[in-house]
C-alpha cells in the first residue's frame, strides 16, 4: 500500500520522535523513506546589507543540513532501510507538500509539538496546514513532552 514515506525532518528532537514509527511503516510495507529537510533562506536577511555574508550564511546552513541528514540516512540505511534525502529551501508547508507530490510519495508522517490554545493560534501549525492541504495520508505523531 505504501511504496514511498516522506519524512520531513528540522534538525530538532520533536521532528525526529517520528522515525521509530516511520520506520515500523516502511519495514512492514517495504517501502522507501524519503527524508526532507527545508531550511529557510538566510539570505533573505542579509542580502541588502550584506551580500557575502548572505552567501555565506547560506553555504553554512547546507552543510550544517547535510551532515545532519546523512547522519539520519546512513543510520538507516545500515539498518536495511532504503533510503533518500533531499534539502530543498522555500516556505515549509509549500515545500512538504511540492515534494510530496514530486517524489509521488504515498504518505507523510511527520511529528508535531501537540500545542493547544493561544500557543497554537500564535506559532501556527505546519502539521495542521500539511494535513488541511494535503492530497494523500498524513500520519501524525505528538512529540513527548
Amino acid at each position: 500500500m505504501y511504496r514511498k514515506i516522506l519524512v520531513p525532518l528540522d534538525g530538532s528532537k520533536v521532528a525526529e520522535g517520528v522515525l521509530p514509527h516511520a520506520r515500523a511503516l516502511a519495514y512492514s510495507e517495504g517501502a522507501e523513506l524519503i527524508l526532507l529537510t527545508v531550511g529557510e533562506n538566510p539570505a533573505l536577511a542579509y542580502a541588502f546589507s550584506d551580500p557575502g555574508l548572505a552567501d555565506r550564511a547560506v553555504r553554512e546552513q547546507e552543510e550544517r543540513i547535510k551532515q545532519y541528514i546523512a547522519g539520519i540516512e546512513s543510520q538507516l540505511k545500515a539498518d536495511g532501510f532504503k533510503v533518500s534525502s533531499l534539502l530543498r529551501v522555500g516556505a515549509v508547508v509549500d515545500v512538504i507538500l511540492g515534494v510530496a507530490d514530486e517524489v509521488q510519495a504515498d504518505v507523510i508522517a511527520m511529528s508535531t509539538h501537540g500545542r493547544t490554545g493561544p500557543a497554537r493560534w500564535l506559532l501556527g501549525s505546519v502539521a495542521e496546514r500539511v494535513v488541511h492541504s494535503s492530497k494523500i495520508p498524513v500520519l501524525l505523531i505528538r512529540a513527548a513532552a
